[in-house]
């Protein structure tokens, strides 16, 4: 929808299509950006700073910087909402990377790359996410290790259409 480029950097809106799943994705956190959802359509189930919290329509979640999240579609229906971050940084870039993984089948079910990819991906976007656990720099240790093995092996630590052939 707006871009950050589009909006000097201040802003990333994109719509979004969750459908319904068991699958949770791992609790993260965005260190320096706001991420704020608005429900158009269905409902997501988040789990925000240890707390549990149902969004349906109209209802609007704004996460600050730095708190830990996660969230999924529990429902009957694809869950819709408008996803906005604040500012847009460069997890457009981090989107891409992933929407190209799961299109070549290589996201797990829960919708994360093998641990060399991750460990690639998560050290060049650190500014736009971290998980929750283990703290980061223990994280930042944890990747270290295994980054050199993925580009070893030809992996990236960002994709897009035009740079994929196979890792």
């Amino acid at each position: 929808m707006k871009t950050g480029a589009e909006t000097n950097g201040a802003q990333l809106s994109i719509e979004c299509i969750s459908p319904m799943t068991p699958e949770r994705e791992k609790s993260h956190y965005h260190p320096y950006q706001e991420n704020r959802f608005t429900m158009t359509k269905g409902q997501l189930l988040f789990h925000i700073d240890g707390k549990e919290q149902v969004a349906s329509v109209g209802d609007i979640i704004s996460i600050p910087k730095n708190v830990p999240h996660s969230f999924y579609n529990p429902g009957l229906e694809d869950a819709h909402y408008v996803q906005e971050f604040f500012p847009a940084l460069n997890i457009d870039r981090l989107f891409e990377s992933f929407f190209v993984l799961a299109r070549e089948g290589k996201l797990n079910k829960s919708g994360a790359p093998n641990i060399f990819r991750t460990a690639l991906i998560l050290l060049h976007f650190e500014k736009e996410i971290r998980l929750a656990q283990p703290n980061w720099m223990l994280q930042k240790i944890i990747f270290n290790l295994f980054a050199p093995i993925g580009r070893l092996v030809g992996y990236k630590a960002v994709y897009n259409q035009v740079t994929t052939h196979n890792n």
